[in-house]
């Protein structure tokens, strides 16, 4: 199989587990907490705010994009349309670009040096793959105006200075109805995190105030918005993707 086959067959296959990324480092994780560093609750917020600042890049992602465009299906490729506003203007894969900013701030959080490195090209050489094959995906369906917006667009490194005006009026509740799951998970992601820290290097099950009162917020966030996603239309706009 040629190498381009090849690299596509990776990515395709990869596309489906690409949820599954953090298991994929986790014995490493569980040994770089041993010596993981207890930082000042100003560093530590700080990690939450970097990883919160990939959401809100998400967030302007999805919340600007139409019926057909950026799901989270995970069986195979699918696309009806071609983005080429909003941030996708400045960035060829804005919510991988949002992903490695959220996992930034949750890797930083850890305080390892050599485990941060290593978790960084886990990234790179899951996330590229996939990419390769979203884009050949994308070159074979839409063609030409696929190779001119690829042309002028960065795959990874947003070029600011693209910024074309979305089409489209952001929607706030879409944002809310596919963005929940990922408010919580960056919440519960750090809070686990808190505790196994204290568990390998202090011997302790403890679990500071402030980041059980953020859990249990999150936590209600969650439910609420899950909630309404299934069991009423609140959250539903015309013409935005449902997924």
């Amino acid at each position: 199989m040629a190498l381009r086959e090849e690299l596509e067959k990776q990515g395709n296959w990869l596309f489906k587990w690409r949820s599954y990324l953090p298991l994929a480092i986790l014995p490493i994780l569980l040994i770089a907490l041993r010596n993981s560093e207890h930082f000042e609750s100003g560093v530590q917020f700080l990690c939450v705010a970097i990883s919160f600042l990939g959401l809100f890049i998400r967030g302007i992602t999805v919340g600007y994009v139409s019926e057909g465009t950026s799901g989270r299906n995970t069986k195979e490729q699918k696309a009806e349309k071609l983005n080429t506003t909003g941030m996708y203007s400045i960035v060829r894969h804005p919510l991988y670009f949002g992903n490695f900013i959220i996992f930034l701030g949750i890797i930083s959080f850890v305080g390892v040096w050599w485990f941060i490195l290593i978790a960084i090209l886990t990234f790179w050489v899951y996330y590229e793959r996939i990419m390769f094959a979203e884009e050949e995906f994308l070159r074979e369906k839409f063609g030409i105006l696929y190779l001119e917006w690829a042309k002028r667009t960065p795959a990874f490194l947003p070029k600011l200075k693209n910024w074309r005006k979305p089409n489209l009026p952001f929607s706030f509740r879409n944002v809310l109805k596919r963005e929940y799951p990922g408010f919580f998970g960056i919440i519960a992601s750090f809070t686990l995190l808190k505790v196994a820290k204290n568990i390998l290097t202090k011997g302790k099950l403890e679990l500071d105030l402030e980041w059980a009162i953020l859990f249990i917020i999150g936590l209600i966030t969650y439910l609420i918005l899950r909630t309404l996603k299934r069991k009423t239309k609140v959250l539903d706009v015309k013409g935005k993707k449902a997924k």
